[in-house]
């Protein structure tokens, strides 16, 4: 069954997504600047990967030992994952990180170093997720099933108490995609037609995830498990210590992009239609946090920036800074909504402040009171 495009509208104010990669060209034009990555991106890179492997390399060999000692490293172990998750791949996934597609193949295939599928990955952010923000039925981002992302979805009675296990779920988000989600991905993508698109098959994708989950399994539990003196209880407990550091970090940068109180949420019509022109929809939809924050915005691959991230994908996210006034004075000169918290504290209230409204109801109250 193939997905149905959603239909945007066309007639939604075109002016202004013209006016403004009109004026985001010209930023680049004017400063005789790449729209990829540069040097600062190079050293990102291979910093995320040393903060990621050093620590595994110092407890494979024995520099590091003792419970404590390793329980640590394997902790930073999960801010590297989280750091190339956010950092780096996701920037050459979207053909950001270099002007060279195979270069943007290669680093993309990082993902697979901290557990995931590139391809995977690849239909479910870029395909579903950017093309369709906030949809219910299409981005896989808000269809979770077991949580409630947004008012479009049916109530279930224990959704109220989501503001309470969320944290938990988030936890085990990478641990989840390991060893089931990517499976459950596989097989759903290939009854919609997504891996025909990417121009594979299901048992060669299914043979891709198997080779990719393998080595890990090799590289992150067989030789710990092997060569650390712990008992196997306390490295199995550092390497869940990595995947909860790391599920709860990209579970909240990237939810508080789009699921808080501000964000819209859409359902399409009969006619596969929504309201507003793809650019709009993406403002209406995603909302920015921490503009200020210059270490952390590094940190988290400037996905502080969704706006900008989700106009302009193909753009490095070193440049969403210097781009991001640009978007917002247009912006606020259409008349078109400019989200964003000051703080990442203040996304993530926001969020379980969200969380919560849905879970209880109170949410689809306040929209009934407004109707």
């Amino acid at each position: 069954m193939k997905v149905r495009t959603v239909r945007f509208n066309k007639q939604d104010q075109p002016e202004f997504f013209k006016e403004l990669n009109r004026r985001v060209n010209q930023y680049f034009k004017d400063n005789n600047v790449s729209k990829h990555g540069n040097a600062k991106m190079v050293f990102k890179t291979i910093f995320m990967l040393l903060l990621y492997l050093t620590p595994l390399a110092l407890m494979l060999t024995s520099v590091v030992s003792g419970f404590w000692p390793v329980l640590g490293m394997w902790a930073i172990m999960g801010f590297g994952m989280s750091g190339i998750g956010t950092s780096v791949m996701h920037d050459a996934i979207h053909g950001a990180y270099s002007s060279n597609s195979s270069v943007n193949r290669i680093v993309g295939y990082v993902i697979n170093l901290v557990g995931g599928y590139h391809v995977n990955w690849k239909i479910q952010h870029n395909v579903l997720h950017h093309s369709f923000t906030n949809i219910q039925d299409y981005d896989e981002d808000i269809d979770k099933g077991v949580m409630r992302f947004s008012p479009t979805q049916d109530q279930k009675s224990y959704f109220r108490f989501q503001v309470f296990y969320a944290p938990f779920l988030y936890c085990i988000l990478t641990i989840y995609w390991y060893l089931i989600k990517d499976f459950e991905q596989l097989y759903k993508f290939n009854k919609k037609g997504l891996l025909a698109d990417q121009g594979l098959n299901f048992w060669t994708a299914l043979a891709g995830i198997l080779f990719h989950k393998a080595w890990y399994f090799v590289l992150f539990i067989a030789l710990p498990l092997k060569f650390i003196a712990l008992p196997a209880s306390q490295i199995i407990l550092g390497f869940l210590l990595m995947h909860f550091i790391c599920g709860m970090m990209l579970a909240l940068v990237f939810q508080t992009a789009h699921v808080i109180e501000e964000t819209n949420f859409y359902k399409v019509d009969e006619n596969c239609s929504v309201e507003n022109n793809w650019a709009i929809h993406q403002l209406r939809t995603t909302a920015n946090f921490a503009k200020n924050s210059t270490i952390f915005a590094w940190f988290i691959g400037g996905l502080n920036h969704q706006i900008e991230h989700h106009l302009f994908p193909h753009i490095c996210h070193v440049h969403y800074p210097k781009i991001a006034d640009i978007v917002q004075t247009t912006a606020e000169e259409y008349g078109i909504p400019y989200y964003q918290h000051k703080t990442f504290f203040g996304a993530i209230k926001s969020h379980f402040t969200l969380l919560n409204q849905l879970g209880t109801g109170a949410y689809d109250r306040k929209l009934a009171k407004a109707a």
